[in-house]
């Protein structure tokens, strides 16, 4: 072969040089500059230490009476959910609960426990909720360890609307955990800015991956909705513990 120079490269392998020179330097460039012509910011400091929530978390319920009530709402006060050891029970009948404060783009972490008597089957099986938006978007709450039931209503689904992947319920009477990335839906007027998502972690496995709550096209909601978190009272006695929440910026 011979000498290769610029003058006898070939145009194509002389055009590829030129575009990788280019992109190194720009590479270079942005590198030193913080990626997009100026520095990002820096990230907020959090702890996390194991088996407690992040320093910048609201703690809605860590066990007491005093939480619950400092961050809780009842449709029937003077009937409302049982605190004792530890959890909080849903009582049957006194209807749902719901925070005081609104949250809208945020991450969930909460623990639920299934009977290990197993008193019924299908839905009637520790059925309860976790609700964003006061209504609008629920993942089930539900004993679904050998228990068959539709699939957009087992435990870990969008309930009606998305079937979990999988099925990583533990056995009855143990705790089960869910974490949650929730994004609300926003709305121009009636046209759809960005349809929001749902990602559920149930029991550390993922069976809600970044689901659109809201698709083009969709009418926006007649009335604004509320933004409380909702926990489901559907007749059974299902326990509560470890709630807390984190609000959430979308990325820019």
């Amino acid at each position: 072969m011979g000498k290769c120079t610029r003058k006898n490269l070939p145009r194509t392998a002389l055009g590829l040089t030129l575009s990788l020179l280019a992109f190194a330097t720009g590479a270079f460039a942005s590198g030193a500059s913080g990626g997009a012509g100026k520095a990002d910011s820096v990230p907020l400091s959090v702890t996390a230490e194991p088996d407690r929530p992040p320093s910048d978390a609201i703690v809605l319920f860590d066990g007491t009476e005093a939480s619950f009530r400092k961050h809780w709402g009842s449709m029937t006060p003077t009937n409302s959910w049982l605190v004792k050891d530890g959890t909080l029970t849903v009582k049957p009948g006194a209807g749902f609960i719901y925070t005081h404060q609104g949250f809208r783009d945020c991450q969930l972490h909460v623990e639920w426990q299934t009977d290990a008597a197993r008193p019924s089957k299908g839905q009637g099986r520790c059925n309860s909720g976790v609700i964003f938006m006061g209504g609008a978007h629920e993942i089930q709450v539900l004993d679904s360890f050998e228990n068959p039931t539709y699939p957009k209503g087992q435990a870990g689904a969008l309930y009606g609307k998305s079937a979990p992947q999988v099925n990583p319920t533990r056995k009855p009477g143990d705790w089960q955990t869910y974490d949650i990335v929730f994004h609300a839906p926003t709305w121009n007027g009636d046209t759809l800015v960005d349809g929001g998502s749902v990602t559920v972690f149930f029991n550390g496995v993922l069976v809600q991956d970044h689901v659109p709550l809201a698709q083009p096209g969709q009418p926006a909601p007649k009335r604004k909705p509320s933004e409380a978190l909702v926990l489901q009272d559907h007749g059974n006695p299902v326990p509560y513990r470890n709630i807390w929440i984190r609000r959430l910026s979308k990325s820019k």
